[in-house]
């Protein structure tokens, strides 16, 4: 690999133009893949669990997100029924498209009335599932062979779901694991999206990576964590992960909220914002420049953050339609040259929910496709005290056909769209290949030193 020259330069804040008009799925689209998660999975019924943190599947089937409260969703050919609790009966009738609501007061929080609705079984019986029927279900994760003992397949749903499924279905091995059907970044259905899905993820990439922006700009000695983080001003946007702040010694444990921690001059820092659909983190230095680094933070630009950099950069140059796993990670390790190693996956999908599967592993034989939005997503797994950096964004691919369904149907969106690939090439240096979308405001835009946000990383020209 030829080793361009990474310099700190002068480089403007992209435009952070928020998106107003959330897209909305039809519930057209909503049908298609309920039939296509029917066919793809054949069993006689499909149940889907969902809850207030395993939202996702549900809400891609129908629209409906479970607060509080667990759901289930159970498919058949002519079938689509939605098992909701006492509150989230109400949401439903407003937020759930094609689907018949029924509610199942197990399902609430407890203590609240059971006496009206269907326990679990009576639900399952007055469906119409049958002993003899086939399930699949589809839960919150599939589990690999070798990470499982029972003869009894394992299926992440809680047991009362499961066991009461194998007792309507009367024989356990009837009822199987259909979670990868949605999920799995090789086929589920959930890895490829059509335009107006990747529309309602470029409006919540957008959001979040200004809030992020927003955050890192307005940092300050003298300021709270807290503080930083009140000038995200957020809108209420659903939210994927919780809005994260860690600085000085606890910068390492990055999933943390904000305290009220002051902030000091020369603290390692880190954020991260994310929605359904996109998120954005960035991680530096709360300074100027080098000169404001105490003795254990020297050295920190040319052998954390330049490296880093470089890294994300050959990141954006290697995705691309067809590129193996494999690859992408093998160009990540490579462009590090030994500095560090990647902690975790250098790249996964994102969807509703912030991280779907990952096609990136080592000796991965798995390859992207038109439709899939990914992270940028590379965290080091080795950092010295008192240094900190992260550039994460959201992406998406998309082959001709796409582009052009996506340009006329969300033309305001394309727009924006083009402006971040110029803003790629033109001011950072980084070559993109014609399907890479950024769907972030401000992709691979990696300032170290956050007292200094005019300045970011770029390749020298």
């Amino acid at each position: 690999m030829t080793s361009r020259s990474i310099v700190l330069a002068a480089v403007e804040q992209p435009p952070l133009e928020l998106p107003v008009a959330l897209p909305r799925i039809a519930a057209a689209e909503f049908a298609r893949r309920r039939a296509a998660l029917c066919e793809a999975v054949g069993t006689d019924w499909i149940a889907v669990y969902g809850d207030r943190e395993h939202f996702a599947n549900i809400a891609f089937l129908c629209g409906f997100d479970p607060r509080f409260e667990e759901a289930l969703l159970l498919l058949a050919e002519d079938r689509a029924l939605l098992a909701v609790g006492n509150e989230g009966a109400v949401y439903a009738e407003l937020a759930a498209h094609g689907v018949e609501i029924v509610l199942c007061p197990s399902l609430s929080l407890m203590g609240q009335d059971r006496r009206r609705g269907q326990t679990v079984p009576a639900l399952l019986r007055s469906a119409g599932i049958q002993k003899g029927d086939s399930v699949g279900v589809v839960g919150w994760k599939t589990v690999a062979p070798e990470e499982w003992e029972s003869p009894t397949p394992a299926i992440a749903a809680p047991a009362f779901f499961v066991d009461a499924l194998r007792d309507a279905a009367g024989d356990p091995e009837l009822v199987t694991d259909a979670t990868g059907a949605l999920m799995s970044s090789a086929g589920g259905l959930r890895a490829g999206n059509g335009a107006d899905q990747l529309a309602a993820f470029e409006w919540a990439a957008a959001r979040a990576s200004a809030c992020v922006a927003r955050i890192t700009t307005s940092a300050r000695p003298g300021l709270t964590e807290l503080d930083a983080v009140a000038a995200m001003g957020y809108a209420g946007e659903p939210l994927s992960a919780h809005v994260m702040f860690a600085s000085g010694p606890e910068v390492a444990i990055g999933l943390r909220s904000p305290t009220d921690r002051p902030l000091e001059l020369g603290d390692a820092v880190t954020t991260a914002v994310g929605f359904w659909g996109g998120l954005s983190a960035r991680a530096g230095l709360l300074a100027h420049g080098p000169e404001d680094l105490s003795a254990e933070s020297e050295g920190y630009l040319e052998q954390m953050a330049v490296p880093y950099w470089r890294a994300i950069a050959t990141w954006y140059e290697t995705v691309r339609i067809g590129v193996g796993g494999a690859e992408i990670q093998g160009a990540v390790e490579e462009a590090l040259a030994g500095a560090f190693a990647p902690a975790l996956n250098p790249g996964h999908l994102i969807h509703l929910d912030e991280w779907l599967d990952s096609p990136v592993y080592p000796g991965s034989t798995e390859t992207l496709v038109s439709g899939m939005a990914l992270q940028c997503d590379i965290i080091p797994d080795t950092t010295r005290p008192g240094w900190a950096a992260n550039c994460e964004d959201t992406v998406a691919v998309a082959d001709e056909a796409l582009r052009a369904e996506l340009s006329g149907r969300h033309p305001e969106a394309w727009s924006r769209v083009l402006a971040r690939r110029r803003f790629l090439e033109e001011h950072l240096g980084i070559a993109i290949a014609d399907e890479l979308l950024p769907l972030s405001s401000t992709p691979a835009r990696f300032s170290p030193f956050w007292l200094s946000p005019g300045f970011a990383l770029v390749y020298a020209s």
